[in-house]
């Protein structure tokens, strides 16, 4: 009968720190590749366009002339496909594995309550991309581009987002 060879401890820690390290590493790959795939979806479908939000927002343009008049529909289309590969995801995902591949556990929330936390974001949220008609995705997908609007939105933005994160 063969044994496994006995491994000290302090080769044990050393094994660990290197698993964590290299799951700490490809999980940081995976969401960079993640990131470059939404950031592409999202350029390609417009949404990174202001004027094509801003004209998808602007619902009293559905009411000029014959319909749909000067009203953009097409962004609730891909939102529409969004949530459908998203609803998907939530519906597969614990069905997929025992465990996620790079983290320890599912993060789903279990928050159930909406507060005013919640409300109070999603106007903020809304205002904001209504009246830039970036988000805070498209803003960053759209940075390289170098427009001084999205440059300065980024700019606005990121003290926004370190307030909210002291909330």
């Amino acid at each position: 009968m063969m044994r496994a060879p006995v491994t000290a401890s302090a080769e044990v820690g050393k094994l660990h720190a290197q698993t964590r390290f290299r799951g700490g590493a490809a999980a940081v790959l995976v969401a960079f590749v993640s990131g470059c795939i939404f950031a592409a979806g999202l350029t390609l479908s417009g949404m990174t366009q202001p004027e094509k939000v801003i004209a998808f927002l602007d619902i009293k343009e559905a009411f000029v002339g014959s319909f749909p008049g000067n009203w953009d529909p097409s962004l609730g289309l891909v939102v529409l496909g969004a949530l459908a590969i998203a609803l998907l995801g939530f519906a597969l995902t614990p069905y997929a594995s025992v465990r996620p591949w790079f983290t320890p556990s599912f993060m789903l929330s279990n928050r159930r309550r909406v507060d005013g936390h919640l409300i109070a974001g999603a106007i903020v949220f809304g205002i904001g991309w209504g009246l830039s008609g970036y988000s805070p995705a498209t803003a960053l997908a759209s940075v390289l581009t170098g427009q001084i609007d999205t440059v300065v939105f980024v700019l606005a933005m990121l003290p926004g987002m370190w307030l909210a994160g002291k909330l």
